[in-house]
This record gives C-alpha cells, structure tokens and sequence, in this order.
C-alpha cells in the first residue's frame, strides 16, 4: 500500500500540460510523455484511479493529488482543490505562497512584512491588518504533512518544491487545526534511488539574481538522500531619499536535505530537515494620499508637517513625491525583516495488513527580528518599533489509511504544542509631541515641550503557551459504482496561556506606574504621556473543546463526471488578545476584551468535475456559501502602541461565490486554461466595529456623513469608537478574479539538440478591494491585471528562455495602511513593475 511514487518518474509523465484538473499551469514537455510507461505511473495510486491515470498518461494529464491523504487522481476528489506543479511554479515566477495567488484566483494574500502577512481563501481566513499571535490561521499551511503554524512561512521561497495544492473550502475533518477556508499542502520531491540532480539560474532587471539546485541519488541500495538549496536576491522597489537607498530589498537562502529508509517494500521511513533565512532591508511604505478625518483640521497630517516644517526649517519634513508611483519614500527609521525558520521531521509509513500506518514526528521553529518605521513619515514620530519573537512548536501525527473495493476510510490522532516570546520596544522621537499633541501658542504648554513625548518608551515582555489535540476520521462508502457517501469527523481540544506586560518609561528614564484618572488630574505631562502608551499587565487563559463534522455526497454522472455536494461544520479555535488590550472611557486597559470567542462555521458546496474530448478538455465548477459566527476580526483603534490593532469578534460574516475552472490541450503542440470566480463575502453583522478614518478621531462621529463607497450602506457612528459596518465587504476580497495561460511550441533543432521553441503567456485580473478592516473611501484599491510573456527553447533534460513580468509596466498597490493617531495619513506599498531576465535550468 506505501506510495512509491519517485518524483523524477512523475515529472517525466508531464507533457505539455503542467497543470491540472483546475488551476493548470503551463509549461511541460511534450515528448515527456512517451518516455514514461503507464505501469510506472500508477504505482501507489487507488486501484479506483488506475484506469485513469493508464488512460491519462498518453495524454499527459497525470495528476496526483494527496487531497484526502490518499493518493489520487485530481478529478476524483470531490474537493475543489487547485494544484500547481512545481515546473509551472519556476516557468512562472511565483516561487512562494505570497506570489502563487497569481495563479488561484480565490487565494489571496496580503503582506506588510513576513510577520503581517493574511493569507486567505475566498475571502476569509485570518483578520486582515496586524497579526496577533494570540488567534491562528483559517488557512493551514502543511509542507510534506507538517502544520506550519507562523504565516511568515508564506513568504519564503519554495525549496525543491514538487507541487502546491490549494484545498477551498473547509478541511477541518483531515487538517483540522483551524483550516476553516482551506488548506495549502506543499509537497517536496523526495529522496530517489535513481541518481538524478537538477541546477536551475536566473538573472534579470532589479539586479535580481536567484540560482537552485537539487542532487538525490542512493547511498545504498537501501538509503538515498535528496539535498536542494536554492537562493534569491534583488534590489528594493521604493527608494528612500533619506537614507540614499533602496528598501523592500529580496534576500533569501534556504536548504532542505533528506535521507530515505526502505529496508523494505512495506516500509519507508523519512528524516528530513530545512533551514531558510531572510535578511533584507524591508519593509517600508510610501505615500499615497491624505484624507479628511473627523480631527480638528489643524491636527491632520498637512497642518502637522507644515509646523514641522516651520519650526525646523534646516530639515525637510516634505513627502519627496505624493505620486506613490514615483517610487520615493522618506521614512528615518530603521528597517529590518530579518527571520528564520526551519525544523525537522520524521515521517514514518508501514503497510499493515490491508492499509497503512503513517506517524508524522516534527519539531519547526522561527525567529523574527524586525525594525519597523510605524508613523509612515519622515518625521522622527516613533523613532523605534521592534517585536522580535521567537517560537517552536512540536507536533505529532498518527494516520492509518484503509483502501477497500467499497469503503475507503483514514483515522487519526493529532498532537501539537507551540510557545512564542516577544519582547517588543516601541519609542517615541523628537517630534513626536508636536505631531501628536493640540497646538499651542502658550510657551509652558505641553505641545511647545518636545521632551514631553521625546523619548516616551513602552517596552513589552510577552509569551504564548498553546496545546491543541484532536482525533478524527473520514469515511467514504461506496453505496453504488457511481453513489458515494463521505462522512468525516474530528473533536480537538485546545488551551492557550498567554502573558502580556506593558511597561511605560519617560526618555528621562521613569517609571509611569497608572493612568488612571486619579494619576493624572492636574498633570499635564501625564496625560499627554499616557495618551500614547499606558501601562498594561494581562495574563489570559482560556481552554475549549470543539466538535467538527462533515458529510460529503458524490457521484458519477458519467465515467468522466463527477458530482458532490457538501456541508461542514467547522471551527477556529479560541485567541486571546497579546498586542495589548483597548482602552476604556477611563484610559484603562478593557480586560474582558483578553479573550475571543471561537469562530463557528457553517459551509455549503456543490461542484461539476468533468473531462471531455477524450480527455483533452477539464471542465470543473462549483458553487459555495460559508457562514461564520464570531469572526475573529482584527480592529484599528487608530492610536500609538501596540493596542493599534487587537482581535474582537464580529457577530457574522458570510462568503459565497462561483468558481470555473477550464483547461484544454488540443495537441502537444498547444494547451491553454482559464479559471474564474466570483466572491461576495461580506460582514453580514459587526455592529461594534472600529470606524474607517474618515469617521475616526473626533469627540463625537456625526451621523450624517455619507461617503461614497460604491456599495450599499454608510457605516453608521455609534460612539467615538465604535461604527456598524453590517453589510459592507471584507477587506481584501475582490468580487472578480480571473487568471488564464496558453503555450504553444514547435519542433526545433539548437547546437545539435532536437526540442521544441515555446512561447507561453500567462495573466490574472482582480477587481477593486479596500485594505482597511473598517472599509473606508481613502483605503479602497483599484482593480489591475497583469500579464507576463517567455519565450525559450527546451530539449531533454535543458531549457533555456527568457521572459517579462507585469509585461505592460502596470502600476497596481499590494496593500494600503491607514497611519497611527487619527491625522489622515495613507501609507502603502506599490505592486513590481516591470521586471525581465533569463532562466537556464539542467536537469540530469
């Protein structure tokens, strides 16, 4: 029953296609095909889809996916799942999560830095804004079957990678661990007994430079190892005239080895370890606009700079462009995303009788050492913001896989463990009492007193304890050849601690012990200090257990179509608030806001797999609603420290939509895809929201401003704080998203080698999405597509091309962010422009 299935055998079995049944990539070899026999193929597979995969293998449209953790073929899973072949990851580009979204029109990913990244599925996920280590991902992201708790590991390059599959949906029953809008599952290339090594170099524009490489072979005729390294670098894309440099630099280094134990055909056993860094100078915004907010208007960002401006006329305080576009930044902090993450892993598969008993041992950790410059302006505002952390988590899984004539079944035990310290400095600068406190012309007022706020540190000490465990089940029983039923189960058990203390200091080195009202009344000083940072002391606790289920309906309109439908019942665990708690009317901490509650997720599907044209076309659709009570959100109170951004729960958000998927290939000489969908996902309730800026900042929220938001509903102003923003979007969703591709090739001949001349093009579009969690008219994107070219020559075992990216030079924002303390300032960071280069790869 143990899956041999040699990554360099399957690679030769590609074709021209290199995608799959619904998001299909291009750029595979033609002649490949004819080299593998079918037998070779299949070895591994369900007996269920080995006429498939024997039918397929002529055609080149092999897909193996691990979906159910079973290996099948992708039309037969009744998931909508988007598989990406490693081949198709390097002709394209998108060589970590981060730039895959490219290519899966309903992943969306959005980061400021590794630490903030949201990586989300049809609109749902994780909270867009600041992360908090308090909640977890609604995406779970798995490489080789291990769970990768930090989303920082988005944003790292793939290593050796053979495929992504990009799950939709929720998988709460096999993934569990809080996958409640899907599931990314990376899947390596493993360790081979055939000698066989791959090298792989790229240059281009930007300065860019990035080289991999991968050797496996046997070491006896019963170990064999697989070893890859690969490294990125590239200039910045914003230019910093304060500094005479460029930032948003790319510099990655990342190793992976394995070693394989097959001391029989029963037995496979895997020790594999990785280790990636990061270290560039990253990650910095740029201005982009100015919007009116509910301040005195001599307490927005122009009147602030101009007083700058006048009362220190020997520095400029004067955005150097306010054309994003333009590239140019000023910010004067210093800036750092310097992160590391690797671990090890033990991953242990014996058949048993009629199934297989697979344990999964694994150990990750990551180190996050950032500077950060938080106040978005050249202004010395907050002159440090620094949140180094450290975290390991342990994990350990127990699978057993059974595969019978009419029942199918997968039964589990799941244990994990994680802690994480941070130890934060945020600090303010010289002119932050004159950005941040009411002007004065009174000489003894705090305002005209720069020491004031100069100075000013809070300095947190905080960790996170989380045990989390869970046993589950999933069973498919076939009722009749066409009619299959597919129950799943799973009940989890977490408990999370949490430690979060705030200490406040004077830059003359003082102690601010309370700001309460009684400690502050008559003190000016004080209350101007406290009105910044205050000090906290939270130890949250909280424990839950949790009960998933699904119940999946299948069946075979044809021997080519296939019809499901779903419902589950999932979950997101319990978080609790680790970036400081909001404040009272009093200015004191909110303590009931430590925890919030689990997220409870009502899903429905229905989809259409289908092949036709003797299999040269896949046709898939499917449709979907999910519902989710208590969304955990994260909110903007608009202040300085770390209490900007914390986690609440919205009463319910609802995410539904269409998906098509089409691939054809009506020769080996042309193939072409396009998949769509359509997302509306929506805060159906969220009454107590934090308002947008345009309604932030005043003692009062007027009732009657109506901005245009080009959708249905103003937020309504329910207190100084507080807006009702039911009905309006999610942030980063947008409603259309499209991407599509076609290569076509002829025979050709160079330096005596018989190949083919290929040029492929491949493109995504995205509709307008606001980047604020509040939606708000200065945060709101537009919509942009992009399209990239290559052309190249490929022969056996070489290929050389060269290509351009966002060919059209379009100008696109990744993200948006609305500054600290309420003064109208919009940051952001401008998509790549055009960039091209070369690639030679080698494969022996």
């Amino acid at each position: 029953m143990t899956a041999k299935y040699p990554s360099v055998r399957r690679r030769r079995v590609q074709a021209s296609s290199l995608t799959l049944s619904l998001l299909l990539v291009l750029g595979a070899t033609p002649a490949a095909a004819e080299e593998a026999p079918a037998a070779t193929a299949v070895e591994g597979v369900s007996a269920t889809a080995a006429a498939q995969v024997d039918d397929d293998v002529s055609r080149g449209d092999i897909i193996i996916v691990t979906a159910r953790r079973r290996q099948e073929t992708a039309q037969e899973v009744p998931v909508a799942i988007s598989v990406i072949r490693g081949d198709s990851i390097e002709a394209t580009g998108n060589f970590n999560v981060v730039k895959l979204q490219q290519l899966a029109p309903t992943l969306q990913v959005y980061t400021t830095n590794p630490r903030n990244t949201s990586v989300n599925i049809r609109g749902i996920g994780v909270p867009y804004g600041l992360t908090s280590d308090g909640f977890e991902q609604g995406v779970g992201i798995y490489v080789d079957d291990v769970y990768n708790s930090r989303v920082a590991a988005a944003t790292f390059d793939f290593l050796d990678v053979d495929q992504v599959e990009v799950l939709r949906g929720p998988q709460g029953t096999l993934y569990g661990k809080n996958t409640t809008a899907g599931a990314i599952n990376i899947t390596t290339n493993q360790p081979t007994f055939d000698f066989e090594g791959r090298a792989e170099v790229s240059v281009g524009n930007l300065n860019y430079r990035q080289a991999k490489a991968a050797v496996s072979g046997p070491l006896t005729d019963k170990i064999a190892a697989r070893i890859a390294v690969a490294a990125t670098s590239r200039r910045g894309t914003l230019f910093n005239t304060r500094t005479d440099r460029w930032i948003n630099e790319q510099d990655n280094l990342g190793l992976r080895g394995q070693l394989l134990f097959q001391p029989n055909e029963d037995l496979n056993i895997t020790l594999a370890g990785d280790y990636s860094k990061q270290d560039p100078e990253c990650c910095g915004t740029a201005f982009v606009r100015v919007g009116t907010t509910q301040r005195a208007l001599n307490r927005q960002y122009d009147a602030i700079i101009a007083r700058l401006q006048a009362a220190n006329p020997n520095y400029n305080y004067i955005v150097p462009s306010r054309n994003v576009y333009d590239r140019l930044t000023d910010i004067d902090a210093s800036l750092s995303a310097g992160n590391k993450i690797g671990g090890a892993s033990l991953r242990v598969k014996w058949d048993i009788g009629p199934g297989t008993l697979t344990s999964i041992t694994a150990w990750r950790f990551w180190d996050w050492l950032p500077e950060n410059d938080r106040d978005f302006t050249g202004a010395s505002v907050v002159s440090r913001s620094q949140n180094p952390s450290q975290q390991d988590q342990y994990s350990q899984e127990f699978r057993y896989n059974y595969e019978g004539d009419t029942i199918d079944f997968v039964a589990g035990l799941f244990a994990f463990r994680q802690r994480i310290d941070t130890q934060g400095t945020e600090q303010q600068g010289i002119d932050a009492t004159r950005y941040s406190l009411a002007p004065s012309t009174d000489p003894n007022n705090v305002y005209n007193r720069p020491e004031v706020l100069n100075g000013l540190t809070a300095s947190n000490t905080q960790f996170l304890k989380a045990d989390s465990a869970a046993f589950y089940g999933q069973l498919s029983y076939k009722l009749t050849p066409e009619l299959t039923i597919q129950p799943g189960i799973r009940i989890n058990y977490d408990k999370k601690e949490g430690f979060y203390q705030r200490v406040v200091t004077t830059g003359a080195g003082q102690v601010i012990a309370s700001c309460a009202p009684a400690a502050t009344a008559g003190n000016a000083v004080l209350t101007a200090q406290c009105g910044v940072y205050q000090p906290q002391l939270t130890e949250p606790s909280v424990s839950d257990w949790n009960f998933s289920y699904d119940l999946n309906v299948n069946y075979k309109l044809a021997p080519d179509v296939l019809a499901y439908a779903t419902y589950a019942k999932s979950f997101k665990t319990v978080g609790i608030n680790q970036n400081g708690l909001p404040l009272d009317t009093n200015n004191q901490p909110v303590l009931s806001a430590s925890t919030v509650k689990p997220e409870s997720v009502n899903h429905f599907e229905i989809g259409l797999k289908t092949q036709f044209l003797n299999r040269l076309a896949t046709f898939n659709l499917t449709a979907f609603r999910t519902e989710i009570k208590n969304f955990q959100a994260t909110v903007n109170g608009g202040q300085f420290g770390t209490v900007r951004g914390y986690l609440a729960n919205a009463e319910k958000v609802v995410s539904q939509g269409i998906e098509a998927d089409f691939k054809i290939r009506t020769s080996d000489r042309f193939t072409a895809y396009a998949n769509g969908a359509y997302t509306d996902a929506k805060y159906k309730s969220f009454t107590n929201a934090p308002c947008p800026p345009e309604l932030s900042g005043g003692t009062f929220q007027p009732a009657n401003v109506a901005p245009d938001y080009s959708q249905p509903g103003v937020p309504g102003a329910l207190s100084p704080r507080e807006c009702d923003i039911s009905g309006f979007d999610l942030p980063g969703v947008s409603k259309w998203a499209f991407s599509y591709g076609a290569e076509t090739n002829i025979p050709a001949t160079l330096l005596a080698q018989d190949g083919q001349v290929y040029l492929g093009i491949d493109g995504n579009y995205r509709s307008r999405w606001n980047s604020n969690a509040s939606p708000s008219i200065y945060t709101d994107v537009k919509g942009y597509a992009l399209t990239n070219f290559r052309v190249g020559f490929r022969a056996d075992g070489f290929d050389v091309f060269g290509w351009v990216r966002n060919a059209f030079d379009v100008n696109y924002i990744e993200t948006l962010q609305v500054a600290p303390g309420n003064v109208g300032l919009i940051a952001g960071q401008p998509g790549d422009p055009r960039t091209w280069g070369g690639t030679v790869k080698f494969n022996f």
